[in-house]
C-alpha cells in the first residue's frame, strides 16, 4: 500500500468537506473506496464520485477501471466533478 493524497475540486470538495485528504491505497479504486469508507451514509459523495473525473499524478484516468489504474507512494489523485459553464 501507498500512501496518496485525494484532492478534491468544485462540488467534490463541498460534498467532502474536505479539500484533500490522505489514504493508503494500491489502485484508484482503493483510495476512492478508503474515502468512501469515511463517509459510507453520505449519498450525495458517492454521487458527485460517479460522475466526477480523476487525474492521477496529472494524468487522466480516462474509463479505465479504477482497480486498474495503480498509484505508488506519493501520488496525488484529483477529483473533478463536472463543472458548470462553457
Amino acid at each position: 500500500m501507498a500512501k496518496c493524497t485525494i484532492r478534491y475540486w468544485a462540488a467534490a470538495r463541498e460534498a467532502a468537506g474536505t479539500a484533500e485528504e490522505h489514504v493508503e491505497a494500491g489502485t484508484l479504486g482503493e483510495a476512492l473506496e478508503a474515502a468512501c469508507r469515511t463517509r459510507a451514509e453520505d449519498a450525495r459523495f458517492l454521487r458527485v464520485l460517479e460522475v466526477s473525473s480523476f487525474l492521477v499524478d496529472e494524468r487522466p484516468a480516462g474509463r479505465r477501471a479504477h482497480r486498474d489504474v495503480a498509484v505508488a507512494e506519493g501520488t496525488v489523485i484529483e477529483v473533478l466533478p463536472p463543472f458548470a459553464g462553457g
